[in-house]
């Protein structure tokens, strides 16, 4: 018996999803409720599940196919193996499955990958270079004359591929400044010897996320109109309030300088509403929001994804920070859904010590702003006259310019100054 295991509905308003991965192949035998496939709506992954345990004899589609919802995922022979392997032997259902698929053969059985990852067998390790004893004539293959070399610029001339016997110089010896000119003289052109393999090209399918990605950031770089404001933060103070707090927190998780950021931005917005805000351009409609729910741009294994914290203006930095750890291992483990991955007013990205001096973030329509956290740095500033080594950072604020005006984001970003820079007033209830 043929058992039809058809996409069902997951999603409100979802009219299809991508396979992200197929858990099985043609022949498998699987049991009830076995794993099948990861599709992807928006940004969240969910896991299909077979209702019937058997053979699979069919499946729809190929890893990054858009499979409608309705389509046929995948065909199950449940009767017994000896009656599976006949039918799969022995007949071709030419019912159409959705877009992409395969028919079932035994010669295709083993041609339909779960995943396929192209990697390059790592590069041999170099033999190590023959010791040179210095101050020695060598006679070189090449020409056979005799040229005298330390052993740092003999080594430099394997490296390069260069041969010493080629290098013009002045004095009775070969130097650093002689290899200089040598490849001035020869526009930088030397070959590769001694130089690591250069890696083979590999063809790597935008599937997935990282699909979901690529669309948005194109669709939100045609539609909105982007202007970013950058303004340099002392954190110093920050710094030291968030370093006592950890010394004594019991069992809450330790912070880092998110949850302190956050509790700002959720301030800072409740004074200037017009970046809480969505807009609707196709009706024209701007909405400013109420309430702060908060969008964590989070680094995953497939890409950047953005979870959402609802109501972060009623919440704590404790409560802040277990929020953020609870929504992030979601999204790293893709069990994150489609609730905790949508709604966002407003976002913030952090690169954390590897975010750079300054940036310039992309809006995530239909929002309107969205901020990056830079890394922090010592810096030297003056004080009361005084010269003191401070810990300063940037925020990058990118915004959408047919709702945001300069003035409205300048006027955001003081604010934020006057928070975290002033700890005691950002805590404060």
């Amino acid at each position: 018996m043929r058992y039809e295991f058809k996409l069902p509905d997951i999603g409100e308003g979802i009219a299809e999803a991508e396979i992200v991965a197929w858990h099985v192949k043609l022949g498998d035998e699987i049991a009830e409720d076995q794993q099948i496939a990861d599709m992807m709506t928006d940004k969240a992954t969910v896991e299909m599940e077979s209702p019937v345990a058997g053979k699979v004899v069919e499946l729809a589609g190929e890893v990054g196919d858009q499979i409608p919802i309705g389509s046929v995922l995948a065909v199950i022979e449940t009767e017994g193996a000896d009656r599976a392997a006949e039918t799969a032997e022995d007949s071709v259902d030419e019912r159409p499955l959705a877009d992409g698929a395969v028919e079932a053969t035994p010669a295709m059985a083993e041609e339909i990958p779960v995943t396929k990852v192209i990697q390059d067998a790592p590069a041999p390790k170099p033999a190590p270079a023959p010791r040179v004893e210095p101050e020695v004539a060598v006679k070189e293959p090449a020409s056979g004359a005799h040229v005298l070399a330390s052993p740092a610029v003999r080594a430099r001339a394997r490296d390069l591929g260069i041969d010493l016997c080629a290098v013009k110089t002045a004095s009775d010896r070969i130097r650093h400044a002689d290899l200089d000119a040598y490849l001035l003289y020869n526009g930088g052109t030397v070959s590769a010897r001694g130089t690591t393999a250069p890696r083979k090209d590999e063809a790597i399918k935008v599937v997935g996320l990282r699909r979901k990605i690529a669309e948005n950031m194109a669709e939100a770089n045609r539609r909105v109109q982007h202007f970013t404001l950058v303004e340099e933060f002392d954190v110093t103070a920050l710094e030291e309030t968030r370093q006592m707090m950890n010394r004594d927190r019991g069992s809450n998780p330790k912070l880092t300088l998110l949850p302190f950021l956050i509790t700002a931005f959720a301030r800072g917005l409740a004074e200037w509403p017009m970046l809480n805000a969505t807009f609707d351009d196709e009706a024209m409609v701007v909405t400013r929001h109420g309430s702060v729910h908060m969008g964590v741009a989070t680094q995953t294994s497939n890409g950047l994804m953005v979870a959402t914290i609802r109501d972060a203006q009623t919440r704590s930095v404790w409560d802040l920070a277990a929020e953020i750890l609870r929504l992030s291992d979601a999204a790293r483990n893709n069990k994150a859904t489609r609730e905790e991955l949508t709604g966002a007013t407003f976002t913030i990205s952090s690169l954390g010590p590897m975010g750079g001096v300054t940036s310039t973030p992309v809006v995530n329509p239909p929002q309107v702003a969205i901020v990056a956290v830079n890394k922090i740095e010592d810096k030297i500033v003056p004080i009361d006259d005084e010269i003191e080594v401070r810990k300063r950072m940037n925020l990058s604020l990118s915004c959408d310019h047919r709702v945001v005006d300069g003035w409205d984001a300048a006027s955001f970003m003081q604010t934020l100054k006057g928070y975290i820079e002033n700890p005691i007033r950002l805590l404060s209830a």
